[in-house]
């Protein structure tokens, strides 16, 4: 049975402004710190309690608030449901792209599907805050441990690395979506001056050489939900697999190096059968060594009640004749915002991809009206259903479903475009990148290739990913975002009107908001903006 992992003990520390760390457990076993006891000096009295510390890093990827979905948000003035990190994430990374359409109408909502946002919009200022405070709240936990009288302890140590990794984590984030960005570490001074703006290429190689160093204290096998070897391994790979993006200069060859470090430490692809228990209610149950799933978000109907994560996700795709509780899972009624544009689903197979998981009761795969629902496939990826397709004990409309922000499949293929895209000779335990394509596609039950093209790695890029955070990046990185070398459905379009269309490239990056712009001098703009 899945443990909770999040209680409700919290204290208040000073940064640039005032956060709220809530201590989180996960097979992490603590006690939450006491709330009256309110000064860190107070608490942070052995080894035990930089646990409770840490256990922020972890629970403000999963929760907006530490008070539950009807809490105040960590973030004054930014909404506790699209501010919330796997939301923002999943905006930012999905909802310009072929794999998603939105059709609801809060507020800029439909300019990022149009790829037609300003540097004022209200969801990438959301995702931008949501990064940097995840970045203070490791730095903080980091500065912590430094200044404590047990920072030379074995634990200490690797909470310190765990804090780390997870900086980075949100940094790559950054580096992907914003470009340069503004830097702090454990050594910048609290309340002191704005921070610096780093360039891309700079910020990579510093993550590179942090990344690099924390492999050497982390653990091979981690404890559940907490950042391990793979953890760090997985950002260096994704990091070299888009370093042409990030500095100019490609570098597949150490992309390839990564990804063998990943598996030989022992994680496995489950098998066909197993394929949808990665995306369901007990998904957790594949987590680890011996497992796909590298690093995941936890998320439980009572404990991480927000309105972001899988809670968004399921519920935004529960809409139409879908029944909530035998389709999704879901204890409650759907959200029906989300759906597949034609292009995409015409990239399966449907008669032999079992990932072609769509919901067409009611729905016209083409989209007349971006605002109806029942315009564009459903898509069933995700639900809160067991892996045994019962629904959960006390069933509602927070799932238990996590997140998996990373699985060995994507190691597979990105083995598969060093290769082929690459041109590195990979070699891998006596395999050759096209190997690694295949077994992805024949899990899924499609023909293996005798011989594949960059079209056919980032078609199963697509397959394999989807809705997992990681097709805009795609896109960039195979010129395929903003240009004319591939159109989909309301490509370029903030409405009906019209057709989708090629865009300005600046769309390859989000701008630095412009609220940031104003409040710090050092910051300059992304080009075009």
């Amino acid at each position: 049975m899945k443990k909770n992992i999040l209680k409700n003990g919290f204290y208040t520390v000073a940064l640039a402004t005032t956060l709220s760390f809530t201590a989180c457990t996960g097979d992490l076993d603590v006690t939450p710190i006491d709330p009256n006891l309110d000064l860190p000096e107070n608490m942070l009295t052995s080894p035990e309690a930089f646990n409770q510390l840490l256990a922020k890093c972890y629970s403000a990827l999963s929760v907006s608030s530490p008070d539950g979905e009807s809490g105040d948000p960590d973030i004054k003035s930014i909404d506790g449901g699209f501010g919330q990190y796997l939301r923002a994430l999943f905006n930012l990374e999905e909802l310009p792209t072929d794999e998603v359409v939105m059709g609801w109408n809060d507020q800029t909502i439909k300019d990022l599907h149009g790829l037609c946002w300003s540097t004022n919009d209200v969801f990438v200022t959301a995702a931008y805050a949501r990064l940097f405070y995840q970045i203070s709240i490791c730095n903080e936990v980091i500065r912590r441990i430094d200044e404590s009288s047990f920072a030379d302890d074995a634990k200490m140590q690797q909470y310190r690395a765990e804090a780390r990794a997870l900086r980075a984590l949100s940094y790559y984030h950054a580096i992907d979506m914003f470009g340069n960005v503004p830097f702090t570490d454990e050594n910048s001074k609290v309340g002191g001056a704005n921070p610096e703006q780093i360039k891309r290429a700079d910020l990579f190689n510093w993550l590179v050489t942090e990344l690099e160093d924390i492999t050497k204290i982390l653990p091979a096998d981690p404890e559940k939900y907490r950042a391990g070897k793979g953890l760090a391994y997985m950002l260096l790979a994704k990091l070299y697999l888009n370093a042409e993006v990030y500095t100019g200069t490609a570098n597949y060859a150490k992309c390839a190096e990564y990804c063998q470090d990943i598996i030989n430490l022992g994680y496995t692809l489950e098998s066909a059968d197993d394929y949808y228990k990665m995306f369901c209610a007990d998904n957790d149950q594949m987590l680890g060594l011996g497992h796909e799933i590298i690093f995941s978000v936890y998320q439980d109907h009572i404990y991480t009640q927000a309105y972001g994560g899988t809670t968004y996700i399921i519920n935004a795709a529960c809409g139409g004749k879908a029944d909530p509780a035998a389709d999704f899972g879901l204890g409650g009624n759907g959200w029906g915002g989300i759906r597949l544009t034609p292009e995409f689903v015409n990239k399966f197979d449907a008669a032999k991809d079992q990932r072609a998981k769509f919901y067409t009761n009611g729905q016209t795969k083409d989209i007349a009206d971006l605002s109806t629902f029942e315009n564009g496939y459903a898509f069933k990826k995700f639900t809160n259903l067991k892996a045994n397709g019962l629904m959960i004990d006390g069933a509602n409309s927070f799932p238990d479903t996590d997140f998996p922000m990373f699985r060995l499949a994507d190691v597979y293929l990105m083995l598969a475009e060093c290769q082929i895209v690459g041109g590195v000779n990979v070699n891998v335990n006596g395999h050759d990148g096209l190997w690694f394509l295949n077994q992805i596609r024949t899990r899924a039950g499609i023909d293996a290739l005798v011989a594949a093209s960059s079209n056919d790695v980032i078609d199963e890029r697509g397959r394999e990913l989807a809705w997992e955070c990681h097709r805009r990046s795609d896109l960039v990185r195979f010129g395929m975002l903003t240009t004319k070398k591939y159109i989909w459905a309301y490509k370029g379009m903030n409405s009906n009107n019209g057709s989708p269309k090629a865009v300005d490239s600046k769309f390859n990056l989000y701008p630095i908001p412009s609220s940031d712009i104003m409040a710090n001098s050092n910051l300059k703009q992304n080009d075009g903006y």
